[in-house]
């Protein structure tokens, strides 16, 4: 995945497995390959259980060569289906629990199971959605760029090896740029943009700020390949520079 990001910004794929399964599940990571995403990330619903994940993880796996990366709910998302999982702290919840003391129960599970754990500073910018509410966020004020660079750069110094920045699934818009871009200079770790990219424009947008990795799912449960084409255009024009 660095060594992609080398190149030029890459997409993930999101598919939920409590909604996308069996045939579709099947359908929509073959599509993404097809378009030129990097790779799957599983997760994103509350209501995702270890058979679920793992019988998506293994379905996609059998479809494609992608890379198939958990995108955690809890200890209830890991499957050894997978290749790898975001080991996400959630930097700016008010509980303790999203923060660390949910990786610590998970952690040893990780290890066992075999899969590549990335750790990831998982920064939610309002206005926050669903993960805002469930994660107990105090979501970063979309006009304050400096609290999010805060975060990111308080966020190298632990160590960690990505910067999530998430507007949440089926926000309106998504990070704005000028935050992606204040965050790439405040830092020199690769940042991820979530929430609220459905349109070639707001994918123009999030790049031009200068983000590494794009990560749509909304768009692709509800209009497939149609909205997933021109978002994965993009991404390919900016590698080709």
């Amino acid at each position: 995945m660095l060594a992609a990001i080398r190149g030029g910004p890459i997409h993930l794929t999101l598919i939920d497995p409590d909604k996308t399964r069996g045939d579709r599940a099947a359908a929509v990571a073959r599509e993404a390959e097809s378009l030129g995403s990097f790779g799957l990330l599983l997760g994103g619903s509350t209501g995702i259980t270890p058979g679920a994940m793992g019988e998506v993880a293994a379905t996609v796996h059998r479809t494609t060569r992608l890379p198939v990366i958990i995108f955690p709910q809890g200890a209830e998302s890991l499957t050894g289906e997978a290749d790898a999982i975001l080991f996400m702290s959630l930097l700016n919840s008010r509980n303790v629990g999203h923060v660390v003391r949910l990786q610590a129960r998970a952690s040893l599970a990780v290890k066992s199971l075999g899969i590549e754990p990335i750790s990831t500073a998982y920064i939610v910018v309002a206005p926050g959605m669903k993960v805002g509410e469930v994660g107990e966020a105090d979501c970063v004020p979309r006009e304050d760029p400096k609290m999010a660079c805060g975060y990111a750069l308080a966020a190298q110094y632990f160590g960690m090896r990505m910067i999530y920045l998430e507007a949440g699934s089926g926000a309106p818009a998504p990070v704005p740029a000028d935050m992606v871009r204040a965050v790439k200079e405040a830092t020199h770790l690769p940042v991820i943009v979530g929430g609220g990219i459905r349109t070639e424009a707001d994918a123009r947008a999030v790049l031009d700020g200068g983000a590494d990795v794009l990560v749509t799912g909304t768009v692709v449960e509800e209009d497939g390949g149609s909205a997933l084409a021109p978002i994965l255009g993009e991404v390919r024009r900016r590698r080709a520079r």
